[in-house]
């Protein structure tokens, strides 16, 4: 066969060859494309298992939740304010005591004596006072007589006069006799609880000491300091200037409730170098379930939203335009609704805008839904 036959000839066979290839591919990929379409029916037509809840109307607590440490709401240490022998300790560690109860009894004998010696010095000072002023008043008689020169009527009177501060000077010899008494008795300054016991009977004791008798701490009612972020201040400034704030303290699990009360003061600055701020409240603790430097959760009750349409939080997606959720629609098919979530509160969700009241949205089973879905529910949740 000639040279130019046999070339036409194999172009005419690879022409035919690229022909039979092409219309086998497009056959192929439209077998493919038919079989992905009714895959995707199928998988639209399939009931997707889902778990809804009703949107409801509700008043809502807002709570702000930190971290708190208890404090006693006063603590002193108890010192004597004399120096001397202590001669009685009159309370038991551990004990209650109430403001003004004897702690402790300090040797009154030199006190005593001081009190006796000043009062000694004051009768005898106004016996001086009682002599100048007769003499004073002989004295004013000559002078009335023009018997004596002047002078001597004005010696007499400031002679008088310094005998009369003597006295007075006496006068507070014995009250500060008497106070020193007194604080030979070592009263409680507060109600409260006593600690540990410093100094045992025996013991000199002195009013520089450091350590004192005993510390006292007053747990009833008791200080909670509670830690919060800086960026909540706003909302607890606002809560303050509404009335007062309440508070709950909780166990560190979360299980057992300790005690309440109401926020009592914000501190005055904002901690820098954490960006924190500090709260301190103050709650009744008479059955002494909170005890200083304890541990606990706590919580503040900023606000309640009166009505508010409220979601679980799980119902709540979030996509590239936003968040939405998936409603159930009267036909069974799932439905995406965009929302705009105004708060969340624990598990709850408040909503703005995109919901009304008694609509059903999907809660659980949100990755398998696509919009148009058939969706087949397990079980409303309230």
């Amino acid at each position: 066969m000639p040279a130019p036959r046999r070339r036409i000839l194999v172009t005419v066979i690879a022409v035919v060859a690229i022909l039979s290839i092409g219309l086998f591919v497009r056959a192929r990929t439209s077998s493919d494309g038919a079989q992905a379409a009714k895959t995707a029916g199928a998988a639209a037509a399939r009931a997707v298992p889902v778990t809804l809840a009703k949107v409801e109307k509700k008043d809502v607590p807002v709570w702000l939740e930190g971290l708190g440490t208890v404090a006693a709401w006063q603590q002193v240490t108890v010192r004597p304010q004399v120096d001397g022998r202590l001669d009685k300790v009159l309370f038991t560690e551990g004990q209650v005591v109430h403001k003004g109860d004897v702690l402790a009894q300090i040797d009154p004998r030199p006190f005593s004596a001081q009190l006796h010696q000043a009062a000694g010095a004051l009768a005898r000072d106004r016996a001086q006072l009682h002599d100048a002023e007769i003499n004073l008043a002989r004295y004013r008689e000559l002078r009335a007589g023009k018997l004596i020169a002047q002078q001597q009527v004005d010696d007499q009177a400031a002679q008088a006069g310094q005998v009369a501060g003597t006295v007075q000077a006496d006068e507070a010899q014995i009250e500060t006799a008497q106070l020193n008494l007194d604080y030979a008795r070592v009263r409680s300054p507060l109600d409260g609880v006593v600690g540990v016991r410093q100094v045992d009977a025996g013991n000199l004791v002195r009013a520089t000491d450091v350590n004192g008798l005993v510390v006292i701490t007053q747990v009833d009612p008791t200080a909670l300091f509670i830690t919060v972020p800086q960026d909540v201040l706003p909302q607890l400034t606002a809560a303050m200037a509404r009335g007062e704030v309440p508070v709950e303290a909780w166990s560190r699990d979360g299980s057992v409730k300790l005690g309440g009360g109401v926020l009592f003061v914000i501190d005055n600055q904002i901690n820098q170098a954490t960006a924190t701020l500090r709260l301190k409240c103050k709650l009744p603790n008479p059955e002494r379930k909170l005890w200083p430097n304890q541990f606990i959760k706590a919580r503040l009750l900023l606000e309640t939203r009166k009505g508010a349409t409220v979601i679980a939080a799980s119902a709540v997606q979030r996509g590239p335009n936003g968040t939405f959720v998936y409603l159930a629609g009267k036909d069974g098919k799932a439905v995406e609704r965009p929302v705009e979530i105004g708060l969340s509160v624990g598990d709850l969700a408040i909503v703005e805008k995109g919901l009304q009241a008694g609509e059903s949205v999907v809660i659980e089973g949100q990755n398998q839904i696509r919009p148009g879905s058939t969706l087949q529910a397990r079980g409303a949740k309230p």
